[in-house]
């Protein structure tokens, strides 16, 4: 591939996500999507009909075109390792939706696979990478805050089959509130606090089916096999410490998102399920004040890692949402469940260093329209 020719993506997986990522996608400067896949023909057909220039093949057919530099992969949690490991032996970069495998074991055999076969990796959730996030770990580092000391972060709900038509996977291995909504946060914990070394966690499971509520399933039950409730403590290599709740048996809270307190200030942080909103800081001796963005990708959208990516540099191989940090954010997750089960505090074998920081980028630095 020269430097002039566009990367070019094979999408694999085509459920409700991936409109996101094709809106991105076909705005990115540099990006072209050049083939898609899934399980259903007819859909792939759909998309493909949609972009210029794009193909519609089988998932086997897909990994082994040369033409295609770069698998996104978008199936279900369970399939993501299995994708992931087919792609880097055929030599391809791969960007996966989250988490990066089911298993800490299967992210860690994507990892090794793709060390081994000189590709690069790299994972969602890339909304650390908007203006929200970016903006907080600006001020951070900027002494705003003063030493950070802790953290929390807490989402809520009361699952996703009140409106998701498939929600099987969320109650399986590899999912639950933790492992859904706990990307977004955990990692955002990691690239304001840095690395976590322990963690402590307590889980429950409020009931032991759920009732899908829309769809042609509506009315059916699904079994749980996860704790659908999670708390957990995060110690940082810093220092600080950070807990964590994610909830699929509440309804609603008012809590702030995310809450990051110093010796000399407070800083609110917006949801990071989206990749903007205001950042608060309260000064000592001052009172609470809307940061104006001064950091990350402006009006981004689900896909941004992946731009990243193929705009990293060899100091950031594999990109500010990179594999390394998603390897390392699923094993914080899998250590709090393994400790919620045992009581006993885990210890993680990962670190990651925090990514570079994100300069203000305006939209017409990376979109091509």
């Amino acid at each position: 591939m020269s430097a002039a020719e566009p990367t070019a993506v094979g999408i694999v997986g085509l459920g409700v996500i991936s409109g996101q990522y094709l809106s991105t996608l076909a705005e990115a400067a540099g990006i072209r999507v050049a083939a898609v896949a899934d399980l259903d023909v007819a859909r792939a057909q759909a998309a493909a009909a949609n972009l210029p220039g794009c193909r519609a093949l089988s998932t086997d057919e897909l990994l082994a075109d040369d033409g295609i530099h770069t698998v996104l992969n978008l199936t279900i949690p369970a399939a993501h390792a299995d994708v992931a490991l087919a792609a880097i032996a055929h030599g391809k970069d791969v960007y996966g939706e989250k988490p990066l495998a089911a298993t800490f074991a299967d992210a860690q055999r994507v990892m090794d696979a793709a060390t081994a076969a000189g590709v690069r990796v790299g994972g969602a959730p890339d909304t650390v990478l908007g203006t929200g996030v970016q903006t907080a770990r600006a001020a951070i580092d900027d002494g705003r805050i003063g030493q950070p000391v802790s953290a929390s972060a807490m989402w809520v709900s009361a699952g996703h089959e009140s409106w998701h038509p498939q929600p099987d996977f969320y109650y399986r291995e590899g999912g639950g509130p933790l492992l859904d909504m706990g990307p977004y946060y955990v990692t955002s914990l990691v690239q304001l606090l840095g690395p976590v070394t322990a963690v402590s966690g307590a889980g429950s499971r409020s009931r032991d089916e759920r009732v899908i509520g829309s769809g042609p399933r509506a009315g059916e039950r699904i079994p749980v096999e996860v704790d659908t409730h999670l708390t957990g403590i995060l110690h940082h290599a810093s220092g600080a410490i950070s807990t964590v709740t994610m909830s699929f048996d509440g309804v609603r809270s008012t809590a702030e998102p995310i809450e990051v307190h110093g010796v000399d200030g407070s800083l609110i942080v917006p949801d990071p399920n989206g990749f903007a909103g205001d950042v608060r800081l309260h000064e000592r001796g001052g009172e609470w004040q809307t940061l104006e963005p001064w950091a990350g990708y402006v009006d981004a959208g689900r896909g941004i890692g992946l731009v990243d990516l193929t705009r990293a540099t060899p100091d950031g191989v594999d990109g500010r949402a990179s594999g390394a940090m998603a390897l390392h954010v699923l094993e914080i997750m899998t250590a709090l469940t393994a400790s919620a089960a045992s009581g006993i505090r885990e210890a993680l074998r990962t670190t990651v260093e925090r990514p570079a920081l994100v300069p203000l980028t305006p939209a017409s630095n990376w979109r091509s329209l």
